[in-house]
């Protein structure tokens, strides 16, 4: 399994117990606003904000809040944010990729800074790890849709490089420059995605032992809990034990 899908898996389930409701919708609503100033405000013509939407609705955010945080976009005194990358490192050389949105670079900049150093981190140059990962499209569907042979097939003929297929779903991925073809052609055959948009997926993941581990995903979530950070993406491989004490 890809690095970023089994960290991702692991923090979702952890999420929907331990994060602070608010602050997730908070970030979701942050993207949707964000979405709908850099192109249009209809979600049919704006892929991002399409994408920030499905988001929300994964994690069942109402839709007023949806509909206020596009509207949010349309007015004149909203905040003006930008999209900015970090990169670093983490216990037993791990690689991360930090996407954050910001109304001030300095802070966001000494909070991300700071999440780094206190767990074991250190924050590097940009460029000193994004060599390690291809950025590319994901769309992801629920099992019930299709088998695994005709979502692969489905998603070959849409021009896609990868399938992951299990009990959870199926994740879909292909290169940046043909994701809106590959997204329109699923979506004419299975319908709206789980989720879909670009990421940062690692070339190759490390193993790491479970100590290691357990330090690399306190690192994640404290980085994580800064209020300028959307996502965050790794290049390492829990063992299946420490998965599954993560995931009990």
């Amino acid at each position: 399994m890809a690095g970023h899908s089994q960290f991702k898996n692991i923090m979702h389930r952890k999420g929907r117990v331990d994060a602070v409701r608010s602050k997730i919708f908070g970030k979701l609503a942050r993207e949707i606003t964000v979405a709908a100033k850099l192109g249009t405000p209809d979600p049919a013509m704006n892929p991002r904000l399409r994408a920030a939407v499905l988001a929300a609705r994964a994690e069942n955010m109402p839709k007023d809040n949806i509909e206020r945080a596009i509207k949010k976009a349309t007015g004149a005194d909203g905040e003006n944010y930008e999209d900015i990358r970090y990169e670093g490192y983490g216990p037993g050389g791990a690689a991360l990729i930090v996407e954050a949105q910001t109304d001030n670079r300095n802070r966001t900049a000494s909070d991300v800074r700071s999440a780094f150093t206190k767990s074991g981190g250190s924050l590097a140059e940009t460029g000193a790890v994004a060599f390690m990962f291809d950025r590319v499209g994901v769309i992801t569907y629920p099992a019930s849709v299709a088998d695994a042979d005709t979502m692969l097939e489905a998603a070959i003929e849409a021009g896609a490089d990868d399938v992951s297929s299990g009990e959870e779903g199926h994740e879909v991925i292909c290169a940046q420059d043909s994701y809106g073809e590959v997204t329109k052609a699923l979506e004419a055959r299975f319908g709206d995605p789980t989720r879909t948009g670009l990421i940062w997926k690692a070339q190759n993941t490390i193993d790491v032992d479970d100590e290691t581990g357990e330090k690399l995903i306190r690192l994640v979530e404290v980085i994580e809990d800064q209020d300028d950070v959307q996502n965050v993406y790794v290049n390492f491989a829990l063992s299946p034990a420490l998965m599954a004490k993560l995931e009990g």
